[in-house]
């Protein structure tokens, strides 16, 4: 049960939950297949931005299941993509990959009412982010998006050494922030990384779910929008 005025710390995920991935990814996609001209290739850009979420989803599964490795993550999903469309050229996939991850950084889209929340926590609270993320990537979506100035600490999981939902990442951020259990409380749109994560060391836990998806897990609280937070904390 989620009990106001108990919490001193709230975390908080990046990607989908503050920063809007999906919209920067695909505005990233739709520049990068622009100026390669994907379409005189005859590579249809709309089909191809969807088979490369879904491989881009698959292989970050395996990376947090420490399968693959960080270099293999970022070359896979372009490779594997290409290969859809009858493109067999790694040297083209690794220059998407470096202009994808220069680019994707550089995109400012937040969720609706995101600045605002913040305005309301940072003096109620101490404020940190435990994003699973590339630690270079995740810092310069942060500043460039005039997130920095909200929080107190930012953990990547390049930095900890550990991904969500592991219990370790959770612990080194614990230890980072001086933080315990008890006065936390983290906000996350993803059941397996961030809800499965905070359970795993006995964290009240909020699912950010803005688009309603259907689900049988067992959460403290579900908003949709960022906003509701603040009836509770």
């Amino acid at each position: 049960m989620i009990e106001a005025g108990k919490y001193r710390h709230v975390f908080f995920d990046l990607d989908e939950t503050l920063w809007d991935f999906r919209r920067n990814s695909m505005e990233t996609l739709r520049d990068l297949l622009a100026t390669h001209e994907f379409q005189k290739r005859g590579i249809p850009p709309e089909p191809f931005i969807q088979r490369y979420h879904h491989h881009n989803e698959q292989y970050w599964t395996l990376y947090r299941q420490g399968t693959i490795s960080r270099q293999e993550l970022r070359t896979a999903r372009w490779t594997t993509t290409l290969k859809e469309f009858n493109v067999h050229d790694d040297e083209f996939a690794n220059h998407l990959s470096e202009e994808y991850l220069r680019i994707l950084p550089t995109k400012k889209n937040l969720f609706s009412e995101t600045i605002e929340l913040l305005q309301y926590l940072k003096p109620r609270y101490k404020l940190h982010i435990i994003t699973n993320g590339f630690e270079e990537v995740q810092m310069r979506k942060i500043e460039t998006s005039g997130l920095a100035s909200y929080f107190t600490h930012i953990i990547t999981s390049e930095r900890a050494g550990s991904q969500k939902p592991r219990r370790e990442i959770f612990l080194y951020a614990f230890d980072i922030t001086g933080a315990s259990v008890r006065e936390s409380i983290f906000i996350g749109d993803s059941l397996e990384a961030d809800i499965t994560g905070a359970k795993g060391v006995g964290m009240d836990h909020v699912l950010f779910n803005p688009e309603r998806m259907p689900h049988a897990a067992e959460v403290m609280l579900e908003i949709h929008e960022l906003k509701e937070l603040r009836a509770y904390l």
